[in-house]
């Protein structure tokens, strides 16, 4: 048994010495291929290297090649741009010394001219003086006196040729400009039609019966002292049958109190709380049409992008008078015009209208704020961010200020054509009176007026002259001086035409 396991053992040992061997044998064969193998890639590797080596030098051999010659052929056309600009800095030079060369000739030239002049100039100074002492005795007069005699006659000669070349280029360029503005003013008052609405300080509103009148003074007067309080308008009950008039001069709040009282009368119940709350209601209805009319009146005209509280105060100017005129209505038949003329003329339509429809934009708060219209219009206009060619044409509507524009021009022109309508504007008697008295007095300040009279409503002047005073000439300077004194102190809607008459008259009898 134990020689079995001992020769067990022996053959185990046997046995991995044979596999350990046959190992050893397989592992070796494996280096020496993979040693092989290796030593064929880096002979690979390392001819590969030579053959890239090789190409990156030729590479390089043939871009320097290239550069060298690209730097040749620069080098060669800047040599040649060179010389062409030596020659040309050589035939500039040739140039500059032939001209100098000239110059030199003309100076030599021009000095032998000024000293032959010198010599002219000082014959002439002796034989001035000479011939100036001979005329003073023959005259009998000094040199200075004949000198203001002269001065005097040339004085009159040319005041007489002034007022007649006056004369003849007023003729001429009123001829054409008149004939080309009437065309444009005829034109744009025919395609423009406006109604002219003549409102008052008061407004009337109608009663169902003459017992409502006791409701509305309410029990010891409470109920008309609440509503005169809250909208600051006064109540005249008196006489007239079925009939309120509410009397103020803020036609926005005349509105509110006269939509309030309407509402009160249908509703019925007329007490301090409910006219409270009708006067709420009325006053925000108001700021909804102000709102609305200022929005109409964009749409109608064309004028988009305006502010929205320029639009509001273009609302309440609906509520706004001038001499009887709705200022809304106005201001909206003014952006037509304009831009009627806008067009005719060329120029900017859009701007004109815009213009147009906001010069009197001053007059929707003048009686809250202290100044002239045109001075709260310019400023509002540039408080909303309007441009600088509508706040000029504002300003200078009524030649306040220097118009800048056409536009501007324009729309002072359709202002006035606007108040110059018949009917569109009305007058108080005194007022009229005083314009009629004041251009009369100003024609008489005149020297050489003998009589002055205001026809045609105060259209028109007629100056009768001296003719032994005044001539043909100085009747037209004082046709034009008076113009200038009328425009300057009075303020007129419209125009006024200034004639001045002078008559001759040779009057014999036959006995």
């Amino acid at each position: 048994m134990l020689e079995k396991i001992i020769i067990g053992i022996i053959a185990l040992a046997v046995g991995i010495l044979a596999g350990y061997l046959l190992r050893k044998s397989i592992a070796e064969s494996k280096i020496q291929s993979a040693e092989a193998e290796a030593q064929k890639i880096i002979e690979t590797a390392t001819k590969n290297t030579e053959a890239i080596k090789k190409e990156a030098i030729l590479e390089a051999k043939d871009e320097a090649h290239k550069i060298r010659t690209e730097a040749e052929k620069e080098a060669k056309e800047q040599r040649s741009e060179l010389q062409k600009t030596e020659k040309r800095l050589v035939q500039k030079e040739e140039s500059l010394e032939r001209k100098s060369e000239a110059l030199e000739r003309k100076e030599e030239h021009l000095q032998k001219n000024e000293q032959e002049i010198e010599t002219i100039k000082n014959d002439i100074n002796e034989l001035y003086h000479k011939q100036l002492a001979e005329l003073e005795g023959l005259a009998n007069m000094t040199s200075d006196e004949a000198r203001e005699l002269l001065l005097g006659r040339v004085e009159e000669e040319i005041k007489h040729e002034t007022a007649m070349m006056i004369k003849e280029i007023e003729a001429s360029a009123k001829e054409q400009a008149d004939k080309r503005a009437r065309e444009i003013i005829s034109l744009a008052i025919q395609r423009c039609a406006a109604d002219h609405v003549a409102e008052t300080t008061v407004s009337v509103v109608a009663l169902p019966n003459d017992e409502m009148k006791g409701r509305i003074i309410g029990r010891e007067g409470r109920n008309i002292r609440t509503l005169e309080t809250l909208t600051g308008i006064d109540l005249i009950i008196d006489d007239t049958p079925e009939a309120v008039i509410l009397s103020g001069f803020d036609p926005i709040r005349r509105e509110v109190a006269r939509v309030a009282l309407e509402k009160l009368i249908i509703d019925g119940r007329i007490h301090p709380a409910r006219i409270e709350e009708m006067v709420e209601k009325a006053q925000k209805e108001i700021e909804i049409k102000i709102r609305e009319e200022g929005e109409q009146a964009t749409f109608d005209t064309g004028v988009h992008g305006l502010h929205p509280e320029l639009i509001k105060l273009l609302g309440r100017l609906k509520y706004r008078t001038s001499y009887g005129q709705n200022v809304l209505k106005h201001a909206v038949e003014v952006a037509h015009l304009a831009g009627m003329m806008a067009a005719e003329l060329g120029v900017d339509v859009q701007l004109a209208k815009r213009a147009g429809l906001l010069h009197d934009l001053g007059k929707a708060v003048d009686h809250e704020v202290e100044g002239p219209h045109v001075t709260i219009g310019a400023e509002l206009a540039k408080r909303y961010r309007e441009s600088k060619d509508v706040v000029n044409a504002i300003e200078a509507h009524h030649g306040d200020v220097e118009p800048l524009t056409i536009e501007a021009v324009l729309v002072a022109a359709a202002d006035a054509v606007s108040a110059a309508r018949p009917g569109a504007r009305r007058e108080t008697l005194e007022s009229y009176l005083k314009r009629l008295t004041k251009l009369e007095e100003i024609a008489n300040e005149f020297e050489g007026v003998e009589k002055s009279f205001a026809i045609q409503a105060g259209r028109e002047i007629r100056i009768i002259v001296k003719p032994d005073k005044i001539d043909d000439a100085a009747s037209v300077k004082m046709s034009r001086d008076i113009v200038k004194r009328i425009e300057k102190e009075l303020e007129y809607p419209g125009q006024i035409k200034v004639v001045v008459v002078r008559e001759t008259r040779a009057v014999d009898y036959a006995k």
